[in-house]
């Protein structure tokens, strides 16, 4: 039976999430040892549409790329539903859905349309009272309280950070089981974060490279008071900086013959998918010779 985050929160060592966007990422994220993963809308957004996290991608298209995920891994995955995709309706649908693909946390936002990046400027929030709603929707929806629900303000960037502490009360009242007050811009605010929620509900850090938040170590967030830190473009980051450096390579070399140490070769990519495992109990089902 596959563990959840809500077993992991009993747990006093902090839990560091990667941010991951297909099965591959995410199986190399649990080969790694990661205890859990944050499926991130936005680099869903960057890898299969190749555009801005800007609410283009469609509540199925996260829903596809959850349940890959969740069929490959045994580890717990926390799922980024922007804003529920719509209403209070809107957000019980997308949460069953979710759920049923396999999500063991399933995080909602305060913003309206259109959505975007809670490190761009110019978002747009909802109602607090609304954003309540949403959030009795969602713990009404699930079938499991083993299932999370996060609930995500952005209003610091555009009511300032005692409004988002405010806000954040008003979510946990609603009977989120985690809190996750984004883009605070300094430690200082952090800290406040912390000093107002923890002694109630976990918190979660984003650290985004090249965001609006201070980039801090783990340890460092854990000090600060923090529960759980994701990391969810990086990966993508990562995987950019070096994909234009082998692609440049390619192009200029017209092989690969100067790379292979920068590569894992044909055996290894199947040795970590499992390729063996997988022929081996395919062999298992194939029908014997003369029951024909």
């Amino acid at each position: 039976m596959k563990k959840t985050f809500k077993d992991k929160l009993n747990n006093p060592k902090m839990l560091i999430l990667p941010g991951v966007y297909d099965a591959l990422s995410a199986l190399l994220a649990q080969q790694t040892g990661f205890e859990g993963v944050y499926l991130s809308g936005a680099s869903i957004s960057y890898t299969r549409l190749g555009r801005s996290d800007v609410g283009l991608v469609s509540v199925s298209e996260v829903a596809n790329t959850l349940e890959m995920i969740c069929d490959r891994v045994d580890i717990p995955v926390m799922v980024d539903a922007d804003n529920g995709y719509g209403n209070a309706l809107n957000v019980q649908r997308t949460v069953r859905q979710f759920e049923r693909a396999g999500a063991s946390a399933i995080q909602l936002e305060d913003q309206s349309y259109p959505k975007r990046c809670g490190h761009l400027n110019g978002k747009i929030l909802i109602k607090t009272s609304e954003m309540v709603g949403k959030i009795n929707a969602a713990l009404d929806a699930r079938k499991s309280e083993e299932t999370l629900i996060v609930a995500r303000t952005d209003a610091i960037s555009v009511e300032g950070l005692s409004e988002a502490i405010e806000r954040a009360q008003r979510y946990c009242d609603a009977g989120a089981d985690i809190i996750f007050v984004e883009a605070p811009s300094s430690i200082d605010d952090m800290s406040l974060i912390v000093e107002s929620l923890a002694p109630r509900v976990p918190l979660l850090a984003n650290m985004v490279e090249g965001g609006q938040t201070p980039l801090l170590t783990a340890d460092k967030l854990k000090k600060i008071g923090y529960k759980l830190v994701i990391f969810p473009g990086g990966l993508v980051r990562a995987q950019t900086y070096l994909t234009q450096r082998y692609l440049a390579q390619l192009l200029r070399d017209g092989s690969t013959i100067n790379m292979l140490d920068k590569m894992v070769d044909f055996q290894k990519l199947n040795e970590i998918i499992g390729t063996e495992e997988l022929l081996t109990l395919g062999a298992r089902y194939d029908t014997l010779k003369g029951d024909e």
